[in-house]
């Protein structure tokens, strides 16, 4: 099934606009980009620094299967981010679990996975946030840009429409797949 994409200037956070769409029955499954983010979350309440420039991006969907279990889908999607941003980088990204990718132990991108249920119905939504061009300063973690890695300025709508493409590609995976099976696709491993 095809991603809607909607494509804001600016937000609270790409999640919670994912859940005010969601909650005013927007149910299809769609991408929720913004050029600026002005209260972006991490896991546990901590927050995302959200510097103009770089990528914030929200993807959402109804998970059918009821005995989903979400950390199988937090494995996913960072294999799945991994993939994408692989070709910014001739240095290895490390994947610091559970929803963070390295460069060089430095910062590149944070994953926040949430799971919300509407009318009896279950969504999954991943925000993504990855440093494009911009290295956010910070006394409590050490960060990196996509940028830094190429010396070039990076299109974020390419990044954009290569996540929309791979997680149109992983919803019609989904149904035919065992989730280890789904893995191994992903990652290439045997």
């Amino acid at each position: 099934m095809k991603f809607k994409l909607i494509k804001m200037k600016s937000v609270n956070s790409t999640n919670d606009t994912a859940i005010k769409l969601i909650r005013k029955n927007q149910l299809r499954p769609t991408l929720i980009s913004s050029i600026i983010q002005k209260k972006g979350r991490g896991t546990m309440g901590k927050k995302w620094i959200s510097l103009r420039g770089n990528l914030f991006i929200s993807i959402f969907f109804q998970v059918y299967n009821k005995g989903v279990n979400f950390k199988q889908f937090a494995i996913l999607n960072a294999y799945l981010i991994k993939k994408i941003i692989a070709k910014y980088s001739k240095k290895k990204i490390d994947i610091k679990w559970p929803n963070d990718l390295l460069i060089n132990n430095k910062k590149v991108c944070g994953i926040l996975q949430e799971v919300i249920f509407y009318k009896k119905k279950q969504f999954l939504i991943i925000g993504i946030g990855i440093n494009t061009n911009v290295s956010p300063l910070s006394n409590k973690l050490r960060s990196t840009s996509l940028k830094e890695m190429t010396k070039k300025k990076i299109n974020n709508n390419i990044i954009i429409n290569e996540i929309k493409k791979k997680y149109q590609r992983l919803l019609q995976d989904i149904k035919r797949y065992s989730f280890f099976d789904l893995k191994r696709k992903i990652t290439g491993n045997k």
